[in-house]
């Protein structure tokens, strides 16, 4: 799966603190991402699939757990529910 940003999605970015504030222009609450939450942000750009992300993501946090797969999967799926990300063109769930 190849994800992009939802074209209705405003962000406001604490520059050199790893914090991003998402709202979209239909919700009444901003999403605040921090850490690895804005990590995986800065990384969805429409070219990178799902699996590019995990690589990145691992090869720059520590998966002591054995769970990151899983709370990606599982964030990413939070983030489309929200309509902050969706399926990039041609791509499908």
């Amino acid at each position: 799966m190849v994800w992009k940003r939802g074209g209705l999605v405003a962000e406001a970015r604490a520059e050199g603190q790893g914090r991003v504030a998402l709202l979209h222009l239909d919700a009444t609450q901003p999403v605040v991402l921090e850490g690895p939450a804005a990590a995986i942000w800065d990384l969805i750009d429409g070219q990178r699939t799902q699996q590019d992300l995990l690589a990145e993501l691992e090869a720059t946090f520590e998966d002591q757990s054995g769970q990151m797969q899983a709370q990606v999967e599982s964030f990413l799926a939070g983030l489309e529910a929200q309509s902050l990300i969706e399926a990039a063109s041609g791509e499908s769930r």
